[in-house]
């Protein structure tokens, strides 16, 4: 129900850090903490490894069938801020559309009270 505030950047993702990325077969993106970076010295690659707070085990269980890293391209960015519990009135409006026409309909009722 947060709303998080995400940046993009070339610098080097570091342990510590929250990231929200994509795995491959999964629509919803994550949003967990790096616990390891494995820097490759040939290629350049870091492969990195994420555990959400409170899980007891990293993510390895989530990630596409036999991969056991997430690389660069699954990272969507790093959280930097967020407004708490602002999204769940999107939430709420989605799952519950009579709550959203109801909404719609007092606004609309507004707007024609409101004349003069």
């Amino acid at each position: 129900g947060d709303i998080l505030f995400l940046r993009m950047s070339k610098e080097p993702i570091r342990t510590g850090e929250i990231v929200v990325f994509n795995v491959d077969g999964r629509e919803i993106p994550i949003v967990h903490r790096v616990i390891k970076v494995h820097e490759r010295q040939e290629s350049a690659e870091v492969d990195i490894l994420t555990k959400g707070d409170n899980n007891f085990e990293d993510d390895r269980l989530l990630y596409a069938h036999g991969e056991l890293w997430l690389q660069q391209h699954h990272i969507m960015g790093r959280a930097v801020g967020y407004l708490p519990y602002v999204g769940w009135v999107t939430i709420v409006m989605t799952e519950k559309p009579i709550i959203k026409y109801l909404l719609i309909g007092a606004l609309g009722l507004l707007v024609i009270m409101s004349k003069d």
